[in-house]
């Protein structure tokens, strides 16, 4: 006769994934708690904003019915309409002795006498002063790349026109440029005899234009001579020394050697220079003001908002930058991508 006997199995361990759940939803739980600040600032700062001036850039918006705005009547795209037929990308009128001049003559009276609309201006400005920028950036670069006494004082003075307040060196050079004869400039000229009676450099069209793009590349060309000479102490020296030992002299080296390792650095710094100084505001306003052909766009902007009080054509004028701004970013972008790429 056989007994059976029943064995009885240890109960199985309890998975460790509801455990490893728990504590997933714990860590996500946390990430969003320590990150919610950011994002509401964010959203109010940057997010919130931009929504809403697109929403006043479709309606009339002024001091009338400023306490009321979300009352205000609906205009679709006149305020762009507005900016874009009779501010930023309309021209005035030839000048007078258009028809009589010359070639130079004309290019002097479109440069001197021509109201060219805050876009063209933007452009010119924009494009003439990140070119500058970058060729004085880079001339620097190239000259602090080599050992010479006195290498790291003179690194310390040009950085010292990217590190000082705006308004300070805004101010010196309208010192400077003052048109009294007690202006530096004038008084240097008139005791040498170069100019009979003093000139007013920053109340003059084209001259003023020209001033203020010479100012934005001194301010601005530590910040190109930073990442070229760090460029240029990643090179390998052994390309140079192969350049020597081919008999190539130093005009040659700087074109076969040094230019082809900084293409993706100076055309990454153009474009991000290019984006900035057409958002620029503070620099020419500090200077002219905007007057005596240097209105770009952001000083438009301002102008619409705070002095004609027209919030609606204010916000269509940003919207016109931003969009313009938006194709240079993707442009940037782009170059940058590609050139990791093919690094």
């Amino acid at each position: 006769m056989s007994t059976a006997t029943s064995t009885t199995r240890p109960p199985a361990a309890k998975p460790k994934k509801s455990r490893w759940k728990s504590q997933r939803a714990q860590e996500a739980r946390l990430a969003w708690i320590l990150i919610l600040p950011t994002v509401l600032i964010v959203f109010g700062l940057v997010i919130f904003p931009a929504i809403f001036s697109i929403w006043i850039s479709f309606h009339r918006v002024g001091l009338d019915n400023l306490n009321d705005v979300f009352h205000a009547p609906f205009v679709g795209f006149k305020n762009y309409q507005s900016v874009i037929n009779d501010f930023a990308f309309k021209p005035g009128p030839l000048p007078p002795g258009w028809a009589e001049a010359n070639i130079l003559g004309k290019f002097w009276l479109l440069l001197t006498k021509w109201s060219w609309g805050a876009a063209l201006t933007s452009i010119i400005y924009s494009f003439v002063s990140t070119a500058w920028t970058v060729f004085l950036g880079l001339v620097a670069a190239l000259l602090l790349n080599r050992p010479f006494r006195g290498r790291g004082l003179t690194r310390t003075t040009f950085l010292f026109a990217y590190i000082a307040p705006i308004v300070g060196v805004a101010f010196v050079w309208r010192w400077i440029l003052d048109p009294r004869p007690s202006g530096v400039l004038n008084d240097v000229l008139l005791n040498l005899g170069v100019i009979d009676a003093p000139m007013a450099y920053l109340a003059t069209r084209g001259l003023a234009l020209f001033l203020v793009i010479m100012f934005t590349g001194w301010r601005y060309f530590p910040f190109v001579m930073l990442m070229v000479l760090a460029r240029l102490q990643a090179i390998d020296s052994t390309l140079y020394e192969a350049a020597e030992v081919d008999g190539a002299n130093t005009w040659q080296q700087f074109r076969n050697v040094t230019l082809p390792e900084l293409r993706y650095v100076l055309g990454a710094l153009f474009l991000l220079r290019l984006i900035w100084t057409f958002n620029k505001f503070d620099d020419i306003f500090l200077l002219t003001g905007g007057g005596f052909g240097t209105k770009v766009l952001p000083i438009l902007t301002v102008e619409f908002s705070f002095r004609l009080r027209d919030f609606g054509k204010g916000a269509a004028t940003g919207m016109i930058l931003l969009i313009i701004l938006a194709v240079f970013l993707v442009i940037y972008v782009g170059t940058v991508m590609r050139n990791t790429e093919e690094t």
